[in-house]
């Protein structure tokens, strides 16, 4: 008998992806989430099958190991940098961007903290439901003040919907564009306050018109859970100096251009000297 909180893959599409059972409804209609990707989903309760959360399942797998895999490759690549500028006995001081992530849900956002955390960026994380982001972005922005914004969650687009383009199709895009235009207003220039927003299969060109630097979904597919953090890590540790293409600022994000599409961004990292640590 499934309940709310099981781990289910549906049958009819191949048990291609994990979901959790958020609701059940009394004509039979299951609500749910991704586990791996930030998409929202229906199904009747026949076409479910319940799964113990690692239980085999190639799709999710193979994108952890592409995240594991991108951790290890930044860590690498980072210390061998700082290697290089101890060898030259450089001492330096290091001041990497702020992020600010808020997403629909606690437990992409858990997980998300816990990435930010590996990759050694100062991050502030907060809950909130998607229809309250652009009623709180205002008072979160003043309080945290971060160099880098992600306003993330659940979406989705509606079944059968013709007009990719019309922001009522699809579940929460609406409340990330207001977000998005509250915290722009807040601050114009696109490289003092960095935005990420968006999540599976959103009304990218809504976002980008509103404001976001980067947003889902270009092609309307599933962003992975941890695609923000990528987007962040390499804003956060590339130097103000430098001015990154789309190409080089989604590399190490799960999901790629069909996914994320948006605008060259300056870096957030400062470095300066002496160091005193």
């Amino acid at each position: 008998m499934l309940k709310v909180g099981d781990i289910v893959v549906r049958k009819s599409y191949g048990g291609d992806m994990y979901f959790r059972i958020t609701e059940i409804t009394p004509y039979g209609m299951v609500k749910l989430v991704g586990l791996s990707y930030r998409v929202l989903a229906d199904a009747p309760w026949q076409d479910l099958q319940k799964v113990y959360y690692g239980a085999p399942n190639p799709y999710h797998e193979m994108a952890l190991l592409q995240a594991e895999k991108n951790v290890r490759a930044i860590l690498k690549k980072r210390l061998s940098e700082e290697s290089r500028k101890v060898a030259r006995g450089e001492s330096i001081l290091k001041k990497p961007g702020k992020v600010l992530h808020v997403d629909g849900d606690p437990e992409y956002l858990r997980i998300c903290l816990k990435y930010y955390e590996e990759l050694k960026i100062d991050v502030v994380g907060k809950t909130l439901e998607e229809r309250e982001h652009p009623v709180q972005i205002l008072s979160l922005l003043q309080e945290h003040r971060p160099d880098i914004l992600v306003i993330t969650g659940h979406d989705s687009i509606s079944k059968g919907a013709e007009n990719y383009k019309d922001i009522n199709n699809y579940r929460n895009s609406k409340f990330f564009v207001e977000a998005v235009k509250k915290a722009r207003d807040y601050e114009p220039n696109m490289d003092q306050l960095v935005i990420f927003a968006g999540a599976c299969q959103s009304n990218y060109e809504a976002l980008i018109e509103a404001g976001a630097n980067f947003a889902s979904s270009p092609e309307r597919v599933m962003i992975h859970a941890l695609d923000p953090v990528f987007i962040c890590e390499k804003i956060a540790y590339t130097s103000m100096a430098t001015i990154l293409s789309i190409n080089e600022i989604i590399e190490n994000t799960i999901t790629g251009i069909k996914g994320i599409g948006g605008f060259q961004t300056r870096g957030k990292y400062r470095e300066g000297a002496p160091s005193f640590l």
